[in-house]
């Protein structure tokens, strides 16, 4: 079982890395926003790894704070982004 999640953790590893790339190179600062947003899905999706792995549900509740965090942050960028660009 420890390899699955070991093998788990490198996929979010390179997820991470891909969404970092596109975060640092993006064209646009709406590419950015979707970035961003991913790299915290992932953290999430790593978090929860740690919680399924070692049994520890105290972590949920900072886990729903967080999302709820990446959610709100990537919707107020995505807005401010959009009138950024009507106002060129």
């Amino acid at each position: 079982m420890g390899a699955v999640f070991a093998v788990v953790l490198v996929m979010v590893g390179v997820a991470a890395a891909l969404a970092l790339y596109r975060l640092l190179r993006g064209p646009s600062s709406l590419d950015r926003v979707v970035a961003l947003d991913v790299v915290v899905v992932l953290t999430l999706v790593a978090a929860g790894v740690y919680v399924a792995y070692y049994r520890d549900g105290s972590n949920i509740p900072l886990l729903a704070a967080v999302a709820l965090v990446g959610f709100v942050g990537s919707t107020a960028a995505a807005r401010l982004a959009v009138r950024r660009e009507r106002h060129r």
